[in-house]
């Protein structure tokens, strides 16, 4: 179950470096903006699917939604979004290949 969970939270806490960058980014839409601030409220808001003060059940809605919130806002990001986000840079063309 760890070796699962591990890969997962990697990508998770690189996805949400990338989101918070790409919020700064002048290219990102303003919906994918709109949709961080909402994850971002979801996750301190008390009013959730499951409410939190349900003892385990209250806490799963928010560890299993949030990650599948910032996967979807971090897979629709446009290309200069993603190079804003990065750290190498801003990407030209997109069709560099090594050799």
């Amino acid at each position: 179950m760890i070796k699962m969970l591990l890969p997962r939270l990697i990508l998770f806490r690189k996805e949400v470096v990338q989101l918070w960058n790409a919020f700064r980014s002048p290219h990102t839409p303003l919906y994918l903006k709109a949709a961080t601030l909402f994850a971002a409220f979801y996750l301190v808001n008390p009013i959730d699917i499951l409410p939190d003060f349900i003892p385990f059940l209250g806490w799963v809605d928010d560890i299993v939604l949030v990650p599948m919130m910032v996967s979807w806002i971090v897979s629709r990001l446009p290309v200069p979004a993603h190079a804003y986000a990065g750290r190498y840079g801003k990407t030209v063309d997109g069709t560099a290949r090594r050799k």
